[in-house]
């Protein structure tokens, strides 16, 4: 049966400038994301969809209630579930992502349904990108100049951010969260520094993250010193031949500990363990093998609020 919520609990479209909103879902942790809506007299843009049928159907409510305009566009910052398991309700958008989130979305399917039982997902269907692309894309929708920049391999191999020059708005999907753990199981260590600093170059004022509240260049700082003491942490436990869950239990989290889902640093270790060891980027990590590790490390199962 599906629990009664409070319609404005399930995400409220909140403007951060002149046309441009943000759909976000405190409280931010696993399956919570923001999901961005750009809006001209022409059409709208949307960025992302949500992680259950319920929540997506809010974020199509809320559109509706700003403007009449079509949805010509949705674009997937990458392929996990949260950012795109609601595409389907947007069936006369086109599509747009990066020639890995289509893959992914494709083999993937709903295989991370089974690690999150209490969530109630309703009706979702698998819907990918059906225009594609790897460097960059731009679209012009009325007097607005959208910019898709692939920044992969970061949080998974085919991370886009979308960036808005004229505003100076970067929505950055999962390369960097404000105030929540990032995670970095499919995609690398090494890639993240690198689109961290890539990002950075841009030069954006407002900075929406794909989980926690927006801020500006400031959440980039926290991410990168985060991953800082990731790779330390991992360094030590390599040398003294430690799996990436007594790694993780023997590392202070220091100014993190107050950062949500703080399990998902077992699963960063072992992506740096991964790449230190010579495996290539983006070399899979056994999800069986890690989720009972974050799950051991926290002391309780992986919650989810979706």
């Amino acid at each position: 049966m599906t629990q009664a919520i409070n319609p404005a609990a399930l995400g409220r479209l909140n403007p951060i400038a002149d046309g441009v909103h943000v759909f976000s879902q405190p409280d931010w942790g696993w399956g919570l994301n923001n999901c961005g809506v750009l809006v001209t007299d022409e059409a709208v843009l949307v960025i992302d969809t949500c992680f259950t049928e319920r929540r997506t159907a809010r974020l199509r409510q809320e559109i509706r209630r700003i403007t009449d305009a079509p949805v010509r566009y949705l674009v997937n910052t990458h392929h996990h579930g949260d950012h795109t398991f609601g595409n389907y309700q947007f069936p006369d958008a086109t599509i747009i992502g990066h020639r890995y989130c289509r893959e992914k979305v494709l083999s993937e399917n709903l295989a991370v349904v089974p690690y999150f039982d209490t969530v109630e997902w309703g009706d979702i269907r698998i819907s990918p990108p059906t225009v594609c692309f790897d460097q960059q894309m731009s679209i012009a929708l009325g007097n607005e100049q959208v910019q898709l920049i692939s920044v992969a391999p970061a949080h998974t191999l085919g991370d886009v951010v979308v960036w808005l020059p004229r505003r100076r708005i970067l929505f950055v999907g999962d390369v960097a969260l404000n105030g929540a753990t990032p995670v970095i199981t499919d995609g690398s260590y090494v890639g993240t520094v690198r689109a961290l600093e890539t990002v950075r170059a841009l030069d954006p004022q407002v900075v929406v993250p794909g989980h926690g509240p927006i801020g500006g260049p400031e959440i980039f700082d926290a991410v990168s010193r985060y991953f800082d003491f990731v790779y330390d942490a991992a360094q030590l436990g390599l040398s003294s031949g430690r799996t990436p869950l007594e790694a993780a239990r023997a590392a202070d989290l220091g100014e993190f500990a107050g950062w949500s889902d703080s399990e998902r640093l077992v699963a960063n270790i072992a992506r740096v363990y991964s790449e230190a060891r010579g495996y290539p980027v983006g070399t899979p990590l056994e999800r069986k093998e890690i989720a009972p590790m974050m799950v051991e490390f926290a002391g309780h199962p992986l919650h989810c609020y979706a």
